[in-house]
């Protein structure tokens, strides 16, 4: 299901992240707005590069492959390359085990920014993705499935349950490059899982790859990102 907002979108080159689709404060989720970013170029699966944080509510600029803002350089999309995903298969996990390290998420008694529209707990209208660290370091969450669904929804959901495999070391963390591919939406009210997985952290960066499995445990969506600490 696409809303007229996505259909615009669509239809041309511009687009407005609003206000809703925030990650750290003042800044578009990174995953969200990645996805909105390929779906406009048609780039399939696509890598997006986050260059700044995304602004919100501001008018925003495709011009070959890069989204503007005014004179700055928003992020980049590329195809994703062929080993993009090499290795990148986060295995699933039954939905019983990811509600109960959901129960343990991290971010419930501190999170780096508890507004974000994924897995914010003080976000109201959010996908309220609570990833908790299973026992061999990957996390899982539950996901019910929203009534306005499309691939944008998808890189969010594949976003910040890979980052927490990194952010739960202790270390604030957000995105800096993410490549994606959506093999097919769930339905509205689909209880999915999210799984992720930290591959290798290193001085500032954490790569993290992660996936959405549906109710017939299929694999709907990967991703592996590039996660930058904050700190």
């Amino acid at each position: 299901m696409r809303d007229r907002w996505m259909n615009d979108l669509c239809e041309s080159r511009w687009m407005l992240i609003p206000d809703r689709f925030n990650g750290p404060p003042g800044t578009g989720n990174g995953g969200w707005c990645a996805g909105v970013f390929a779906q406009a170029t048609g780039v399939r699966p696509a890598q997006v590069t986050l260059r700044v944080p995304p602004p919100l509510g501001v008018s925003l600029d495709l011009r070959d492959d890069a989204i503007w803002s005014g004179e700055t350089l928003v992020a980049s999309i590329a195809p994703a390359p062929p080993a993009a995903f090499t290795g990148a298969d986060v295995p699933p996990v039954p939905r019983a085990d990811a509600v109960a390290a959901s129960a343990g998420y991290p971010g419930f008694t501190s999170h780096p920014f508890p507004t974000c529209f994924v897995c914010g707990p003080d976000h109201p209208d959010g996908l309220r993705l609570f990833p908790g660290v299973l026992a061999d370091g990957r996390t899982a969450a539950p996901w019910t499935v929203p009534d306005e669904v499309s691939e944008p929804t998808m890189w969010a959901a594949l976003d910040c349950p890979g980052g927490w495999a990194a952010i739960a070391t202790g270390r604030a963390y957000v995105l800096g490059r993410i490549a994606a591919s959506v093999e097919a939406l769930p339905s509205p009210g689909d209880e999915c899982v999210v799984v992720g997985a930290a591959t290798a952290i290193e001085g500032r960066k954490a790569m993290v790859d992660s996936a959405v499995y549906g109710p017939d445990g299929r694999r709907l969506a990967i991703a592996r990102a590039t996660w930058i600490t904050t700190g």
